[in-house]
């Protein structure tokens, strides 16, 4: 094998992952959704109230919204000024795109990593659960996908930096 051909499995092994990974965490929007309204339903019709249950929204979308920042980055949905990026060649794009990714996302990961770490390892140790009576005893799960969603978007800025590395070593060679 190449180094080229490494680095193209490479880049569609992360992509499978981060595609199975976005398109699993999209069905949290439709349990957010069913919750919700079990929520509205029990709280307005039966005058039951469930802390748990509104904390377990809490979770979902911090879950979807954490863990889906990767797949948000490999289909293009992340914010970007397309002023002028979008009738930039696919060369001069593929340029902004990997000193991007160098030069800004993957040190906010490892600065979200390593500030992350500690906040973390504290709610950890303690085991902290919520505030709220009856809440959800677990918010340090909650906690550790600060850290996951940084090693998981890094992962996905790696495949889009190689990606856009190729792209730039075969319009060499043309």
């Amino acid at each position: 094998m190449t180094g080229i051909s490494v680095i193209q499995t490479c880049v569609r092994n992360i992509d499978r992952f981060t595609e199975y990974s976005g398109r699993t965490l999209a069905w949290l929007t439709l349990g957010m959704a069913l919750v919700t309204g079990l929520i509205v339903v029990l709280r307005y019709g039966f005058g039951i109230g469930s802390i748990a249950a509104q904390e377990s929204v809490i979770y979902m979308h911090g879950s979807l919204f954490l863990l889906g920042t990767a797949y948000a980055l490999k289909v293009g949905a992340h914010v970007r000024v397309d002023i002028f990026y979008r009738k930039f060649s696919l060369r001069t794009r593929s340029w902004i795109d990997s000193l991007g990714g160098i030069v800004f996302l993957l040190p906010l990961c490892a600065f979200i990593l390593i500030s992350s770490t500690n906040y973390v390892t504290v709610s950890w140790a303690m085991r902290e659960t919520s505030a709220e009576p009856g809440g959800i005893p677990a918010v340090f799960l909650l906690k550790s996908l600060i850290p996951l969603m940084a090693i998981n978007l890094a992962l996905q800025a790696v495949a889009e930096v190689f990606r856009n590395a190729l792209i730039l070593v075969e319009r060499a060679e043309q």
